[in-house]
């Protein structure tokens, strides 16, 4: 049975809003998938993420689907799929603009409502790196708040080991290194964010994952893997023509 939407949204939102970047109190809500009533619970709370949620709606409206949470909509901004494709990038950036009136250090370099543009568009980090002299916390912050991508090569208990790209600086234009080895939790404290079910592991030695902060958010399948790292190279090609504009 696939996860519904609001499901899929936890999943991904949850890292940043335990940490308190982004998001309403309270992440628990994010984790009760088992509880009575948790869907409605987990819709009341997306609606609260002030910078996800015009996303969903955007693409929601320019599929002509009724729901934001519909799971095709919730993936097509945190994996990507071709619902990104039936939003226009000029329209996209005039309605967030709208939305997020006096957002400080967004480039509004016109892009797709994935959510790579709002790391590297809107958030002010890739501004920091243009003036330089905190490229190392501006280039930590991106590569932990972009979803990422990787193979599983273990399982350590609750955390995995994962072979994967990270996001390097190189003559001034961001783009992917060589292939390295980083640490994730799948689980804590028996909570995970891939099933309901705690005990055995959720994700296995060959899998490949998406990772959100320190969390495991999803196990990808070939598609959906294929489709997070075509948009995010979109997104960092919009990006470095930003860059190489800026000089």
């Amino acid at each position: 049975m696939a996860d519904s939407g609001a499901t899929l949204f936890a999943r991904y939102a949850y890292p940043p809003n335990e940490l308190g970047y982004c998001g309403p109190g309270d992440a628990s809500v994010l984790l009760g998938r088992d509880s009575v009533g948790a869907e409605q619970q987990i819709a009341r709370h997306a609606r609260q993420f002030e910078g996800a949620w015009p996303y969903l709606e955007i693409i929601a409206s320019a599929a002509q689907i009724a729901d934001p949470l519909d799971a095709r909509v919730v993936e097509a901004y945190w994996i990507g799929n071709e619902l990104l494709d039936t939003v226009d990038p000029e329209s996209l950036v005039a309605q967030l603009q709208e939305r997020f009136v006096g957002q400080v250090g967004a480039s509004w370099e016109p892009g797709l409502p994935h959510h790579s543009f709002h790391v590297f568009a809107v958030y002010p980090w890739v501004g920091l790196l243009r003036r330089g002299g905190a490229n190392d916390v501006a280039l930590s912050v991106l590569e932990q708040c972009r979803i990422r991508w990787g193979e599983v090569i273990t399982v350590e208990g609750e955390r995995i080991r994962v072979r994967s790209r990270p996001l390097v600086l190189r003559d001034g234009l961001l783009g992917l290194g060589s292939l390295r080895e980083e640490t994730a939790a799948w689980s804590v404290d028996g909570s995970s964010l891939l099933a309901v079910e705690a005990g055995s592991p959720q994700v296995s030695v060959g899998d490949h994952v998406a990772m959100h902060w320190d969390w495991v958010c999803d196990v990808l399948t070939p598609g959906q893997a294929g489709q997070l790292e075509l948009r995010s190279a979109d997104q960092l090609a919009r990006t470095n023509a930003g860059l190489r504009a800026a000089g």
